[in-house]
Order: structure tokens, then C-alpha cells, then sequence
């Protein structure tokens, strides 16, 4: 569950400072059910997201590829690692994710 939870908050924290300016906060509740975090970043939003969960799609600058970032796995990995993800945005108005990762 640990490395559930450490790839999905990696990955989702990557595009917080790629695709949102490094402006967002990270947080988690924790209970008896369940490990929610949840995401939140100000930067430009995303404009389809069924589009960005396609592996390999990326809307990162070539800059950010050149480092080795950017290959369009981020949501699709955190996709696979949570048991519940929720992504609410729209152009303009940043992002939000909730990720749940139910207790065993």
C-alpha cells in the first residue's frame, strides 16, 4: 500500500510543479477505511482529460522531456495504483485529484 500510495503522490506531485508552476498543495487523510490524498494545483488546467489519461499523451514542454519528465504516464500511473481516482478541472482553473487507496 506504502508504494501504492509513494508512486501515485510522485507522480501527481511531478505535474504539480510541471504543469502547475510548482503552485499546489498536497494533502492526506487517513482513517480507518481508507488513505485519501488529495491534489490541487494553479496552473492552466486541463482542457480533456480523457485525453491526458491515454498513456504516452503529454502536454509537457520539450524542456521538461529533455530531463527526462514528461512521457504522459503520470496520470495513467496514478490511475493504476489507486483504487478510486477523481480529477475535476477545466481550462484556466487548475486541477484537482483525489486518490483513494482503500485499507486491506
Amino acid at each position: 500500500m506504502i508504494r501504492k500510495i509513494s508512486i501515485s503522490t510522485y507522480e501527481a506531485e511531478v505535474n504539480v510543479v510541471i504543469h502547475g508552476g510548482g503552485k499546489g498543495k498536497i494533502t492526506a487523510n487517513v482513517d480507518d477505511d481508507a488513505i485519501v490524498v488529495f491534489v490541487e494545483d494553479q496552473g492552466p488546467g486541463i482542457e480533456n482529460i480523457e485525453q491526458v489519461m491515454q498513456p504516452g499523451f503529454s502536454t509537457a514542454p520539450e524542456y521538461i522531456r529533455a530531463l527526462g519528465f514528461g512521457a504522459g504516464m503520470g496520470l495513467p500511473n496514478i490511475k493504476r495504483f489507486a483504487d478510486k481516482l477523481i480529477i475535476t478541472s477545466e481550462k484556466g482553473k487548475g486541477a484537482k485529484v483525489e486518490m483513494v487507496f482503500w485499507r486491506e
